[in-house]
């Protein structure tokens, strides 16, 4: 038995895992704005409602560059007061169990990997897009961390004028047309046509992140989580039109891109660690 925790800025999830089950879970808003030390005791209130005997390790996945040895976090997004916290060494302390710390999109992609839509892939890549974009590696059937679990963040990538993650996350619609996603696909649900053609651009900006994704691992299946992977039937077309002028044309015709249906993939990852 183990403990999966999804920390954000905006809520703290924790799940008791069982042979891969959700057995327990609790939730609760983060309380990102205040210091260091009531963010981890908002932290371990939730992993002791939670905690028992037969709990053998936690496992927990954090916005942000991680020391995945040391179980060190930096520059929390989102958490301002957590610049350099040793997660895992505060944790080990006050439960007694070992506590495994990474990546939240990571966790992500493991999740998916492990109990998911990925299952049947050995080289696969999950993205996350909500406030921002996440995404994580699995090469070889193994998560590909790099040395500070920072490996394969497409989303900083340099696209337009900014990067992947201005154009293709949630931000996007607040920017440029004053809606959030949740607006816009309302809209698009009720068949407002400005609604439709702003979903339209969406895909094609996440069209060219696709082709990003293929040039640099070239994966056997790219799975999308995240709030906005919920309104893929209004961007869907627009993104495969431009996966579609990718100079390899045999790569795309292999690819599966799969919205993942799994919302607690991320605390089943972080149990997983």
């Amino acid at each position: 038995m183990r403990i999966g925790i999804d920390l954000g800025g905006t809520n703290i999830r924790v799940a008791r895992v069982e042979n891969g089950m959700i057995v327990a879970k609790v939730t609760a808003s983060c309380p990102a704005k205040e210091d260091e030390q009531t963010v981890l005791h908002a932290l371990e209130k939730l992993i002791g409602q939670l905690i028992c005997p037969e709990v053998e390790s936690i496992g927990i996945g954090v916005p942000s560059i991680v020391d995945s040895k040391e179980g060190v976090v930096y520059n929390v997004a989102n958490i301002p007061a957590w610049k350099e916290v040793p997660l895992k060494q505060l944790l080990e302390a006050r439960f007694g169990i070992p506590v495994y710390v990474n990546n939240d999109s990571n966790c992500f992609a493991l999740g998916v990997k492990n109990f998911g839509e990925g299952k049947p892939y050995s080289d696969m890549v999950g993205i996350t897009l909500g406030t921002g974009v996440g995404s994580g590696i699995v090469i070889n059937g193994r998560l590909y961390n790099g040395r500070n679990t920072g490996a394969g963040e497409i989303g900083s990538l340099p696209y337009l004028e900014h990067d992947f993650e201005h154009y293709c996350s949630s931000n996007f619609f607040v920017r440029y047309y004053g809606l959030t996603g949740k607006e816009a696909g309302s809209k698009a649900a009720e068949g407002d046509v400005r609604a439709l053609g702003i979903w339209t651009e969406f895909g094609t900006h996440l069209g060219n992140l696709m082709k990003a994704v293929l040039f640099t691992y070239d994966p056997e299946a790219i799975i999308i989580g995240g709030g906005i992977a919920s309104a893929f039937r209004y961007y869907e077309q627009a993104m495969w039109k431009v996966l579609h002028t990718f100079p390899y044309l045999e790569t795309v015709k292999n690819l599966q891109i799969i919205v993942s249906q799994r919302g607690d993939a991320a605390l089943l990852g972080a149990s997983a660690l």
